[in-house]
């Protein structure tokens, strides 16, 4: 399998970029050189949440630029946000926290692979902080997360845990391959996964950085009431 798995492929936990750099700069150059892919040691950790793991990793060696679908709650959950949102909770993750774990993008989201019953408590906790948007989007909440009183919240996240399954991108993909890509691809058998606590941190940091709106009408309140428009109007700037 190591055939078409390279193992210099990834985003590593122990690449100097980790300390003060900008992730996606370093993903972009990898971009720019060779395809996203998944290592042996990567496809061995993703086919263990498999309930037939060597079936599974025979039918991605036959298959390898083919999507799967894995379920969650063993292996990993999945922290599923806007890609955005995403975007930028990884920035803080990398440049300012402990990393992330494999990452990948679906259908304008971003797939943030997390330790075991992360989908449970992070909700909870983000309700407790009061930084949770609800579990449904709210009409008044706007395009960078705040809602209609200009507080910051977090977006609505979709957490998939026990029971839940998952598209995985293929092992091998391109720039140009439609459906699902790795961002950040599995690299070992044993990947450091973030928890709730660090999701949280997270969240956090990404709302804060981000400047409420002001209302257009609430840098001009007046101390005055309303002209009404059937008053009659005088002028006394003559008057001695």
């Amino acid at each position: 399998m190591t055939a078409w798995l390279p193992h210099n492929s990834t985003l590593r936990h122990d690449d100097a970029s980790h300390q003060r750099a900008d992730a996606f700069t370093v993903l972009r150059n990898q971009a720019a050189n060779q395809t996203a892919h998944v290592t042996a040691a990567g496809a061995a950790w993703l086919a263990g949440a498999a309930a037939y793991p060597r079936s599974t990793l025979a039918q991605w060696e036959a298959h390898p630029s083919s999507p799967g679908v894995l379920p969650c709650g063993s292996a990993f959950d999945v922290v599923n946000v806007p890609t955005l949102f995403g975007r930028r909770m990884l920035e803080h993750l990398w440049s300012d926290g402990p990393g992330s774990g494999p990452v990948a993008t679906h259908r304008g989201r971003m797939l943030l692979f997390a330790s075991p019953g992360t989908a449970q408590r992070l909700p909870s906790l983000l309700d407790w902080e009061e930084w949770g948007g609800g579990p449904e989007p709210r009409a008044a909440m706007g395009p960078r997360g705040h809602d209609d009183e200009g507080e910051n919240k977090v977006p609505p996240l979709l957490c998939h845990g026990t029971g839940d399954a998952v598209t995985v991108p293929p092992l091998t993909c391109t720039s140009t391959t439609p459906g699902p890509r790795w961002l950040v691809a599995p690299d070992t058998r044993t990947p450091w996964l973030p928890g709730p606590d660090v999701l949280l941190w997270a969240c956090v940091r990404v709302t804060r950085s981000t400047p409420s709106p002001v209302a257009p009408s609430a840098s001009r309140n007046s101390i005055f009431p309303p002209a009404d428009p059937d008053a009659n109007v005088y002028d006394v700037s003559r008057r001695r």
